[in-house]
């Protein structure tokens, strides 16, 4: 296993980092600890979750993951070795069940973070991201920024800032960071954080693979100029670009088969023919998809940790051994020759 420093100054983390989304859904509790277990095993140190999860979206399951890992972190003693990651859900409608209003206020913060420790028997995160912006902006499957005059939003992130501040200080978290964050977004918060002496964001958590490279417009930039980590997730387009849909070896308890009205962006004809053409690359230099797939986001100079996520023990052993394989250049050229033909299919 590899492993990066976390932001300027954080603990070094694997170059894998386990995702946990499907915990407490398509994922039972003997299983997701099981897979804890397999990961923590062979190398990984990093673990990614989120109050929202599991998901799909559930009143019924909020929650769950957390407290999966939770009643797994209660049976060990390694706590200290273990880099824990969660979020706080921002203001979206398909969220509202976890709290009314949603927001990054002060006491939204302390009562989301309070519940999320609660759930996941310790007395510390190290690493409390926001899990999505509060104004409207970067929306799944949204390639651009459109602007709405009637947006209520006013520009809270000195208080989130201060609130960071002091939440560290009480020692509950030790970093804090951003996910689906635009570029203004990043900068405007490491200008405030910078003018006020205020702890900044180590890490972004956005979307990057193959058939979205969008992050490398902007964020990239400013990732590898700030000192920001980048933690990609979906990089395998929720499955795709492992290629058993193509090849018709999805189940009908495949993600994207269970939930046939969820992440449409990885349903568009040019990201199954995008995807079709990285599995003849594949094929072509004698590689498996998934490893090529997670391999070519792992050696991104920008990305600290790349997270994954698995249903079986299978696919997670599959995941983990990506970190073991270097694409040669050739293998890189033919990938920028289908990304100039088909740039960006699943924003």
């Amino acid at each position: 296993m590899r492993y990066n420093q976390l932001g300027p100054e954080g603990p070094k983390v694997s170059i894998i980092c386990l995702g946990t989304m499907t915990f407490g859904e398509q994922n039972s509790e003997a299983e997701a600890h099981a897979q804890l277990d397999y990961a923590i095993a062979n190398g990984v140190n990093f673990i990614d979750t989120a109050e929202l999860y599991s998901t799909p979206a559930r009143a019924e399951t909020q929650g769950s993951t957390e407290r999966i890992i939770g009643s797994w972190l209660a049976g060990r003693s390694d706590r200290a070795q273990i880099i824990l990651a969660t979020k706080i859900a921002g203001d979206r409608p398909f969220a509202n069940h976890i709290r009314n209003p949603l927001g990054f206020k002060r006491h939204q913060i302390e009562e989301a973070l309070e519940a999320s420790l609660d759930r996941l028997q310790t007395n510390y995160v190290d690493l409390y991201q926001l899990h999505w912006p509060n104004r409207s902006t970067n929306f799944f499957s949204q390639r651009g920024f459109t602007y709405d005059p009637s947006e209520d939003w006013e520009d809270d992130f000195l208080e989130i800032l201060q609130s960071m501040q002091e939440i560290i200080a009480s020692g509950r978290i030790r970093h804090w960071g951003l996910s689906n964050e635009t570029p203004w977004g990043l900068m405007r918060v490491l200008h405030l954080a910078d003018m006020h002496g205020l702890p900044r964001p180590v890490s972004i958590q956005n979307p990057y693979s193959l058939v979205n490279r969008t992050f490398e417009i902007g964020l990239a930039e400013i990732c590898m100029r700030e000192g920001i980590s980048c933690l990609p997730y979906s990089p395998l387009a929720f499955g795709r670009l492992s290629g058993k849909y193509i090849r018709g070896l999805d189940k009908p308890e495949s993600r994207l088969n269970k939930f046939p009205g969820q992440w449409t962006r990885y349903n568009s004809d040019s990201t199954k023919e995008a995807i079709a053409r990285y599995l003849n690359l594949a094929e072509k230099h004698g590689l498996n998809m998934t490893k090529m797939a997670l391999s070519f986001v792992n050696d991104r100079p920008f990305v600290c940790s790349n997270i994954i996520g698995a249903t079986t023990l299978a696919q997670l052993e599959e995941n983990i051994a990506s970190a073991d394989l270097q694409l040669d250049q050739s293998v890189l050229r033919d990938i920028e020759k289908i990304h100039d033909a088909i740039p960006d299919p699943a924003p």
